[in-house]
């Protein structure tokens, strides 16, 4: 009797845990991945392809679309675009070119045209942006100059 009371109570229940446990890892192992979401990975990969879309030019014609461009967004800020320096070979890698500009303007026409040049297409990105004073110090104010200094990124 007492035999038969311990194997109700503890060692049937255990059994049966046991293999519904056992079935459900079978089940699982047979439904493969749950992980797995295309509509997810489909949004994922439309969202990383607008991304990059905004990062890639046309690197051939890349130097004077990106004069042609950027002129043309300076000119209706009246900014002057001060200087478009050669292609640095060390801004260079296989997969990215990053472009230096200077423009030369009041601070508020300034960062206007900071914030064209990120929603513009086909230029690459702003990768750093930064003010300076230019002129010598031991002159008056009138000589002195706020020069922005744009990086832009895009990919090969």
């Amino acid at each position: 009797m007492l035999l038969w009371a311990s194997y109700e109570l503890a060692f049937k229940k255990t059994v049966e845990a046991w293999h519904v446990h056992k079935q459900l890892k079978a089940q699982i192992a047979q439904s493969s991945d749950l992980s797995y979401q295309p509509a997810y990975l489909e949004r994922k990969n439309n969202n990383l392809s607008k991304l990059i879309s905004r990062y890639k030019t046309d690197t051939t014609t890349f130097r004077s679309n990106i004069i042609n461009t950027v002129s043309s967004i300076a000119e209706e800020e009246g900014v002057k675009l001060s200087e478009v320096p050669l292609q640095d070979p060390i801004y260079h890698t296989d997969k990215f070119i990053i472009q230096k500009l200077n423009f030369e303007g009041d601070f508020f026409a300034l960062t206007k045209v900071v914030n064209q040049l990120q929603t513009a297409n086909g230029i690459g990105m702003v990768r750093a942006a930064t003010y300076r004073i230019t002129g010598n110090r031991a002159n008056t104010d009138e000589t002195k100059k706020l020069v922005l200094e744009v990086y832009l990124e895009l990919v090969k």
